[in-house]
This record gives structure tokens, sequence and C-alpha cells, in this order.
């Protein structure tokens, strides 16, 4: 059988046990330094080894545990880029790079007191100087010894992190497209760790074709059922493993730190034993180099010194690929190769001092040289004989599975608070067994369905300015009150009993796990049914698209059929928004009880705790990191009355702090989440689509070195859905859209306007809402400033070449601007006269790239001010799908977040104080002043003060009304 292509090809030969890799075991004898040359450790090197690596960890200063706290917050050398920075700070410098997602985050290059080591203090003169005594003299060069290896800093921080920070760390990494620890030996006791807890947040999606059919697919990879090929090596070799794999996966992208990257040395330390793990997912594309998404696991260091490491992962594997020089029957690993060859699972042996090209020795066993041969070529020829194996093998990897073998530690089972979390979260998802997806909200969340929309419409209708009556007035405020009546009596499922309970549990840690784990199973239990969903709704989607297009020659007869189709169609869009169902749902609904029962003024039956406690609950949520929803995206609204509720416990709890509100404006899928992710470390939702719906917001802390520097204690980073949203359609996107402008702008200190590409034209009618929310801020005393941030922008010399169209987009503002001021009667005749529109100042160094995802370098004049107005910028937002080695962009986000920082430090920012009663929600452009926001400026004896004039002008409504 012979598999040719690009010139290479591979012979099988399926009798011939005695040629090929046969021949090889009995040819050679290792005299060339094989595997035997390898010693496994003695006493005495593993004490010098773990003296090593506590000299590691004190020159790392990690002597203390790592809090997630701690590492997500504001501090002044977060608002720093440096490639190279001092050894006392490479462990910050390297978590900065990571949270923002920059794909360079493992290249930190140290600074050194001097580049070049002095022979001689003297220099001679030119007659007495001699090449050959100069440069054959010892030089007195640093030991490597003496520097920290990339990889040592990664995996110190993974040994010193807690598990929150643990799992965010490996989250980030699998952003990056790095390689996630699999397999973490303990450097002192040898013990092996599977951290699982730190995969359940990751998830990977891909498409495969199939009898023409796209098949697409969005899996954790805790529970992906994939097949996994398993890379390790048998003694030392000059030939990078790791590397090998790079270029088998992704050539563009070090998936796998090898000893040719940025900051390696021999002086390795906790590395040998780690078995990393990364997956291949295709695209459905021509050029994909696996037609399936396929685990690669690396075994680092020598196999036959991690023998646990070794018999796990080849009894796991799909495929087995072992590297090493030469086979000699003499040597201490011949027996575990020997067994390998003998079993049934594929093998593929990499020999580094063979020149053969790829053999098929027998039925799934191959060999490939190595030696003076063109890399490209080798991974070519890998590559078919791993498809070829994994054509023949359908044995599959799951991670999870990892768990079942004895002798390793599970971190999700020794960590006290994740375990009792995890108990306690499988425990709640077990009261919605054998329910049905689409029902569960109706009948376990009854508080924020129909009633709670019905009185969203009338307290729009409310503040909408229109002629009433004040008996019509008072007659939409009773329709409100009987509604929220009617929330009072409704039923508190077992389920959210429950879910208060633990809420009210005094442990913090075990909090925060139960939380993240009931969202991690939330979306588990969700996610067969909406694919489900989502291939229904495709399915009807393509029935309509073709009736569309027969109506004009078959009108009468297919009319039927299409209006059919168009309802069914209907139905399951219905049916998608009943069935998801998330941990911000089960929040929605604690804030309708309390709402509920702050009406009435009384606690609920069968509440387990008094209503008025439930606002601290979200308060100490925030606290820890999680967001908290703003708007409800379903329903539109604002729950006012809940919000400041738990604004309030906020002020308790943090000492009434000063707040900067940034919030961003943009169309759907424009990277909006991902931009806040990469800014600030954040975990938003993101994907294509309307991934977020409504508004969430999350605190981040400002260390106590940067508060007198930006006059603000802490950051609310406000997260919103995408305007122009595919799901809405007509005029209820226009209405929708608006009244989202008006509110954004309103909320923040500053609105990042996010435009996707070079072209604003899918954001001008939006603008003009802004325009005109930007005149109505001065109303109500509220000061806030935009900015104007473009995305993918498609040429390096961008900001010259789209002057016209950035001088024609300045023309339609100001023209927004005049048409703005006649319906506000205000006083403005171009954009710049809108009150504190204005930034302040440019921006400078940041990079573009291009649609392809094709950065190029940083460039002091890329970003140029279009006007005093506004600030234009452009970067690039790297999918997770298709990592590349330009992907440096992301750290030019710090310096844009420098930028908005230091614009803003010194001006009087908004204090988190409350106004209550005010409307749910800004309405629509023809809104009259009363909409309002409830974040201000001013004091807390000014918001009382209002608050009560408020209470005594409902007073009166009511006495007109009786």
């Amino acid at each position: 059988m012979v598999l040719t292509g690009s010139g290479v090809g591979i012979t099988g030969q399926e009798d011939a046990e005695s040629t090929g890799l046969a021949t090889t075991i009995n040819g050679h004898a290792g005299d060339h330094g094989g595997p035997s040359s390898g010693k496994r450790p003695d006493k005495c090197q593993q004490q010098d080894n773990s003296q090593k690596i506590n000299d590691l960890i004190k020159r790392l200063h990690l002597e203390e545990k790592l809090r997630a706290a701690d590492v997500l917050q504001l501090t002044t050398h977060s608002l720093e880029s440096q490639e190279s920075c001092a050894e006392e700070d490479l462990i910050q410098t390297f978590l900065q790079k990571l949270l923002m997602m920059n794909y360079r985050a493992r290249y930190i290059m140290l600074k050194n007191e001097q580049d070049f080591t002095q022979q001689n203090d003297n220099d001679t003169s030119e007659d007495e100087s001699d090449v050959f005594n100069d440069m054959s003299s010892p030089n007195k060069v640093t030991s490597e010894s003496d520097t920290v290896h990339q990889m040592d800093v990664q995996m110190a921080v993974f040994r010193s992190a807690d598990s929150i920070l643990k799992q965010l760390m490996v989250t980030k990494l699998s952003q990056c497209q790095y390689a996630l620890p699999l397999l973490v030996p303990d450097p002192f006791t040898q013990e092996i760790e599977f951290p699982l807890w730190t995969f359940r947040q990751i998830n990977k999606s891909w498409k495969m074709n199939d009898a023409n059919n796209e098949i697409n697919q969005i899996q954790p990879v805790w529970k992906a059922e994939t097949p996994m090929v398993f890379f390790f090596r048998f003694g030392s070799m000059s030939l990078s493993k790791s590397q090998l794999m790079n270029n088998l996966i992704n050539e563009r992208h070090n998936t796998f730190f090898h000893r040719n990257c940025p900051g390696s040395n021999k002086a390795r330390l906790l590395m040998d034993g780690v078995v990393e793990i990364a997956w291949y997912c295709p695209s459905g594309k021509d050029t994909d180099k696996f037609t399936q998404c396929i685990a690669f696991c690396n075994l680092h260091g020598d196999a036959g010194d991690h023998e646990k490491q070794l018999q796990i992962l080849t009894e796991m594997a799909s495929v087995n690929v072992v590297i090493l020089p030469r086979l000699d029957r003499n040597d201490k690993d011949a027996m575990k190769i020997q067994n390998l060859y003998k079993d049934k699972k594929p093998l593929i042996c990499l020999f580094t001092e063979d020149e053969s090209t790829a053999t098929k020795t027998k039925k799934g066993k191959y060999k490939i040289g190595m030696k003076d041969r063109n890399q490209s070529d080798v991974c070519k020829e890998l590559r078919r004989a791993i498809n070829d194996c994994l054509s023949e093998s359908s044995s599959n990897f799951r991670l999870e599975d990892v768990s079942k073998y004895s002798g390793i530690r599970v971190d999700e089972e020794h960590d006290n608070d994740c375990r009792t979390g995890k108990e306690v979260a499988q425990k709640m998802m077990s009261l919605l067994e054998k329910k049905k997806l689409t029902e569960i909200k109706e009948s376990f969340l009854p508080c924020q369905g129909k009633l709670w929309h019905h009185w969203c419409e009338k307290n729009k209708e409310l503040h909408r300015f229109r002629n009433e009556t004040e008996t019509e007035i008072c007659r939409k405020h009773c329709e409100m009150k009987k509604i929220r009546h009617e929330q009072y009596k409704c039923n508190i499922s077992e389920f959210m009993k429950f879910f208060i309970e633990e809420m009210n549990s005094k442990h913090a840690n075990k909090k925060i796990h139960f939380l993240k784990l009931l969202r991690i199973l939330l979306d588990e239990y969700t996610s067969a049914d909406l694919s489900t969903l989502q291939h229904k709704y495709k399915n009807t989607w393509t029935t309509v698209l073709n009736l569309k297009e027969n109506n004009d020659r078959l009108e009468q007869h297919l009319g039927i059929n299409l209006r059919n189709e168009r309802a069914k169609l209907e139905r399951i869009s219905k049916e998608l928004q009943a069935a998801t169902f998330g941990l911000e749902h089960i929040l929605r609904e604690i804030g309708q009880i309390y709402e509920s029962c702050k009406s009435v003024n009384k606690n609920k039956e069968g509440l387990p705790c008094d209503f008025s406690s439930l606002p601290s609950l979200a308060a100490e949520m925030m606290i820890s990191g999680f967001p908290l929803e703003l708007m409800d995206g379903d329903a539109a609204h604002v729950p006012v009355v809940w919000v400041t509720a738990v604004l309030h416990e906020l002020i308790k709890k943090l000492g009434d702090p000063r707040v900067f509100v940034l919030s961003v404006l943009g169309i759907q899928s424009s990277g909006k989440s991902t931009m806040l992710n990469a800014m600030f470390g954040l975990q938003f939702a993101v994907s294509a689509g309307r991934c977020t719906r409504g508004a969430f917001m999350q605190l981040v802390r400002v260390s106590d070195e940067m508060k007198e520097q930006l006059k603000f204690d802490y950051i609310l980073v406000v997260d919103t859905e995408g305007i122009h949203a595919l799901e809405l359609s007509g005029r209820s996107t226009r209405h929708h859209d608006n009244e989202l402008a008006t509110f954004v702008v309103g909320l923040g200190n500053m609105t990042l306007i996010n435009i996707f590409g070079e072209n604003p034209a899918e954001m001008q009618d939006i603008l003009q809402i802004v325009v005109q929310a930007f005149m109505r801020m001065k109303k109500v005393r509220l000061n806030p400033c935009c900015m104007f941030v473009h995305q993918n922008v498609s040429d390096i010399t961008a900001g010259e070449k789209n002057m016209e169209g950035r001088r024609r987009l300045q023309e339609s503002l100001d023209e927004m601007t005049k048409l703005a001021a006649k319906e506000e009667v205000y006083d403005a005749e171009c954009f710049n006269d809108c009150p504190n529109a204005v930034s302040g100042e440019g921006l400078d160094g940041w990079s573009s790239g291009n649609r392809d995802h094709v950065l190029l370098g940083p460039k002091s004049d890329e970003l140029q001010r279009c006007s005093d107005s506004m600030v234009t910028g452009s970067f690039n937002v790297k999918s997770e799908e298709e990592p590349r080695a330009e992907r440096d962009a992301r750290a030019h986000l710090l310096r844009f977040r420098t930028t908005v920082m230091k614009m803003n430090s010194g001006v009087e920012w908004k204090c988190l104080q409350p106004v209550l009663g005010l409307s749910g929600l800004p309405g629509t452009p023809c809104a009259g002043s009363g909409s309002r926001g409830f974040l201000t400026g001013r004091s807390l004896d000014d918001c009382r003060h209002e608050e009560r004039e408020e209470r005594e002008e409902l007073g009166r409504r009511s006495t007109v009304c009786l």
C-alpha cells in the first residue's frame, strides 16, 4: 500500500514484521548516545532540584498564595506596557499580558544591566589585537541557570494561585490558543494533580463536513469526546518535540512552548513530567489539516522518568507518537516500546537518527525518519499517518475520564470548597430533572414572565411624554400595583428556595465555587436542547427561503405553505427564547421577588429569609467579581427598585466609593464584550450573534496607589447587547435601539462607541440618538463623554486613507446635531457644541490589523484625532478559533485602557448614589425630560431630597385619584 502526496510516499508492509521497525530494533546498539545515556535523578539530585525550586519561588516572590481578587484590579503596573521587565516584576507582567489575552504573554525579556559581557576592561591598540587570542579566550558569561525559564514563570504562578485564579488563568491560556496543563506533578512530593476544575469554563467549537452535510459543534472540553494523539520521547535529542507539534497543528503559532522560543533556556525546573493538552478544531474548509476535532497531548521530559503519566496517556490515546534517536534492545526503555508495538493501539515512531521516509511496518504501526530531512515534509508524512490511524481507530478521549485513574489527585475532590460547592450545585440541578426546558422558566421563575413584561410596558407608558390626565396616570399606577400584587402571590419554587438558602451561607469561597459550577451545569443542561432548536430553526428558515424564491411563480399554491412555515419559525424563535436559562435568570427572579415584596412591604410566604436581605446577596456577588444584570434584555427594562437596593448595599459594604462608569455601544457582534474582557481581564460572555442580552455591570477595583492619581475607587464596567440585532426586525428594532442608545450614553461617565471596520454607516442612525442623548444629559445634570473606537481596520495607513470617511462622519454628526438641537431646543451648531462630548486627548501607539487578522506593527500616528469631539482608533480582536502569531495587537489594548483612564482623571466623578423612584429606562427620542438615569454626581443629601419630592408628588397624584 502506498500513500503519496507532495512527492513523499508512505510505503506499507503489512506482513513485514521482520523488517521496518523490527529491523530498527535489531539493527542498532545505541553507540551514538541513545536513550541509554539518560539517567534517572538520584536523591542528591532531587534535593538539589528542590533547593533550586525554593530559590525560584523566593526570587519570584511567590511565598504567599496568589488570589484572584488581588490580580483583577487596576494597578500602576497594569497601566504600563513593557516587552521587558525586572525579575521582581515577572509575575505581574505575565499575569497582566495573559488577562489581556496577549499571545506574547510568555515572551517577556528581563532587563539586564549590560547587553554584552566585557571580556577585558582595557582595550588594546589595533597593532596588538589578535583575533585568535580574543575569540578563543574564555569569557565570564553569566550562566543560563541564573535566568528564569518562561514556562517556570507560568507553572510557578499556576502552583501558587488559588482555585479561582487557576481557572481564570487556564481559561485565558485557552483563549490565547496555548496548551493547557493536564497532569501536573508536585516538584517536591511527585504527587500528580489533575486540575479538572480549571477546564470547566472552556468551550470549543468546530465544523465538519459529513456526506455533504455541515456539522457544527460547540462543546465544553471536559465532556467532549474526541480522538487524542499522545506525543512523548525517550532520552534526550537535538530536535524539539513541542516545535514539531506546533508545525503539525499550526506553524504560525507556538501552541506548545519549545526550546527555540524567546525566554527558553536549559535551566527548566517545573516542566519535567507536566502533560499539556491542546485541541485542533477544524473549520470545515479544504485547508484544514485534520477533518475532525483532535486533542493533542504532550509529555515534557523523558517519558522513562515519568511512568505514571506514560501509563495513563498511552492507555487513553487513540494514537501514540514516540520520538527517540534509535532503538536498542539493551536500552532501559526497550521493553516499554516493545509492549507499545505489540499492542493493538496505533503507534508512530519518529527516529531522529534515521533518514528514511514514512513506512508502514504493519497495521497501525509506522516509522518516520527525521535526520537531515525537511521538517515540512516530515510533518506532512506524520499528518497523513495520523489521519490513516484515526480512520482505523474508533477510540475516543474524554477529559473527565482522567479522574478515574488511581494514583492521581483530582483538584475538585481535594479542594474542600470546590467539592462542597460542586455537590450543592449538582443537588440543585437534580431539581430540574425530567422537566421540559421550554417550560422551566414558567414553572420555576414565575415572577419574571408575562406579569413582569406587562408591568414594564405600563411603566414605560407612564414615563413617556404624553398629554395624559391625572386620572389616566393614577389608573396606570393602580394597574401596576395590581400586577405587583399578582407577582407577590406567585409561589416560590423549591429551586429558588434552595438557591437563596445557599447564597445565605457564610462561606464565601464555597459560594463562589457553587455559583461558577451552577452556571457551568446550567449551560450544559440547556446546550443540547438549544442546539436541537437552532437546527430546527435553520431548517425551517431554509424552507422559508426556498418557498419565497418560488412564490412568484406558484403564488397561490405556495402562499399557504409559506405562511405556515413563517408561523412555525416564529414559534421556534419563542421556544429558543424560553429555553435560554442561566444564572442571570435566577438573579432576575430574585430581583422580582424583592420588588413585589417591596411594593406590599411584607415578606413573601415560603421565602427562606427576609426580603430586605436579598439585595445584600447580589452586592456580595458583585464584590466577588460576578456581573449583575442591569437591564433585562427580554423586557428591555431596568428593574430600578432592585438595582437601587443593590447599589445601596454596595455603598454600605464598600463605604460610599467614587465610581467611574464605563459603558459600550455598538452593533451586534462587533466585539464589545471581547474588548472589555481584554481591557480589564473580565469574563463577559462572548460569541457570534446576540450573545449579551440587556446590560450587565461588573466592578473593577482600583488599587490604593492608583486611587489618588485617578480620583476614583472602582470602575463600573457596563457591557450591553448589540444594536441592529438580527433577532429583532422592523419597527421594533429601531424602537429598541433608540432606547438602548439613550440609556447607555446617559449611564456612563464615558461611552465607547464601538465601530466594526472603517465605515460607520450602519451606526449613523444610532449616532443621531447619541447626539440627542448628550443634549438631554445636561438637563439632568449628567456629564458623559464618548470615544469612537474602530475595530478591524484594513490597513496600517488607515489613519491617512480614511480621512475622507472621517470627515464625512464629522459632517454627518454636525448635521445630526442641528436636527437634534431643534427638537431639544438647544443651542448647538456642530457636534463639538454638545456638552462634554470632547474626549480630551488623542491616542498614540496603536496598531491596526486587517479583516483576516494579519496585524501590523505599532505606529505612533495610527490613531489620529478626527476632531475635538471624538477619537478614532483601530485595533484587532482575534477570534478564538483562528490563532495567529500576529495577535500581539492585544497588547495595544493596554495603551487604550491607559488613555481612557488618564483622559478622565481629575474630573468630578459620579459617586455610587442611587436615586429612587425614577423610570426604568429612558424613552425613545421623543421622551420627555423626566426620563433619567440613576447614577448621578450629586451628594446623598440631594438624592434623598429629590426622593422626598418625588414621593410627595406621587402622594398628591394618589389624592387626586381618590
